[in-house]
């Protein structure tokens, strides 16, 4: 499905170059919910040609470190999440609401004002871009609609079904014109399903489903505990993974190296392939490629090699760069290593 045994690839986000973006602004707030321009060291019509380059920079870094499939290292966003969500129909961007993120903080959020839609492609030419510039294969990263749910204040539909029905409508919208546009992998990221267990049960997986509707090739759903700079103390097992056995993606993206994933919880999740965090994103001491490996047998007691992703537990863009290229380096090198047993 993936191209090889035991390929590699980023969950998403890689750091972005001091001259793109002020590292003080971006640490020093959550992940943005709403826009944050002031993050942007250059504005106006020169912006998106320093994304281009920041962009062609992390398609470099990850071509010499070996990734097998790469990412645009999410270059031209904030967060995983603003760019696209606020970008849709139906939302008043000048006057975001407030809800409780997963820690219980208030934070700024989309405020849903109207009915959700997509008025224009909003990361196409992202996969565009990548696919003129590399010959691996590429994946795209979009939010999913539950989250994106989650993340809202709905003064419109009053309905949290109608809600995240309209989020899975444009987020499936967007995937078909990125899957047009040349993109090999698709990835929904839904951090908050595992953050709310019981509203997750009873929508995540039709959420999945609608989102990925006719969708074809490699699809991914990424489930995280949050970014390792911001929850420092994981709990060691996902209060809802075994359920997303029963939706649509190919694949699950899962933590496992900083949370000290029991990989046995693999074997709840018999028809997907596992995208497994074997890179911890809380250290910035770089593993060693023996480190793992190690971590790699461990879960290949529980799934067979055709079935296992090798990935950072999640984004890495909080990282130092030369932390991040290290940790790289490492994670192709432990892969080669079991690789090589395997064969």
């Amino acid at each position: 499905m993936f191209g090889k045994i035991l390929p590699t690839t980023l969950v998403g986000s890689y750091p972005q170059p001091s001259w793109l973006v002020d590292k003080e602004t971006l640490l020093s707030e959550s992940p943005p919910r709403v826009r944050l321009e002031k993050a942007w060291r250059i504005s106006g019509e020169l912006l998106e040609e320093a994304q281009d380059d920041a962009t062609l920079t992390a398609l470099h870094d990850q071509e010499r470190a070996g990734i097998d499939i790469v990412s645009d290292g999410e270059a031209r966003r904030e967060s995983y999440f603003n760019r696209f969500a606020n970008a849709l129909e139906g939302i008043d961007i000048d006057e975001p609401g407030m809800v409780p993120n997963r820690r219980g903080k208030l934070t700024p959020v989309p405020r849903v004002v109207g009915p959700i839609r997509r008025k224009t492609p909003v990361q196409v030419r992202d996969v565009e871009f990548m696919r003129a510039h590399t010959d691996k294969k590429i994946k795209i990263t979009i939010p999913g609609a539950f989250t994106m749910a989650k993340l809202a204040l709905d003064e419109h539909y009053n309905d949290t079904q109608a809600l995240i029905d309209a989020y899975a409508d444009a987020v499936n919208a967007e995937l078909r014109d990125m899957k047009a546009a040349g993109a090999d992998v698709v990835q929904i990221d839904e951090p908050y399903m595992q953050a709310n267990p019981e509203e997750a049960e009873k929508y995540g997986v039709g959420a999945i489903d609608r989102a990925l509707d006719g969708i074809e090739g490699p699809t991914i759903v990424h489930l995280c505990f949050g970014y390792a700079y911001v929850v420092k103390d994981k709990p060691e097992g996902y209060s809802f993974l075994p359920q997303l056995d029963a939706c649509s993606a190919t694949a699950i993206s899962i933590e496992a190296a900083q949370p000290h994933l029991d990989p046995a919880i693999l074997e709840r999740l018999p028809s997907k392939s596992i995208m497994f965090g074997v890179l911890d994103l809380g250290d910035q001491t770089v593993e060693t490629p023996e480190l793992i490996a190690e971590r790699l047998r461990g879960a290949l007691k529980h799934i067979s090699p055709d079935r296992l992703v090798v990935a950072p537990d999640c984004g890495m863009k909080y990282l130092p760069r030369d932390v991040a290229y290290g940790k790289l380096q490492s994670m192709v090198a432990g892969a080669d290593m079991v690789r090589a047993e395997l064969t």
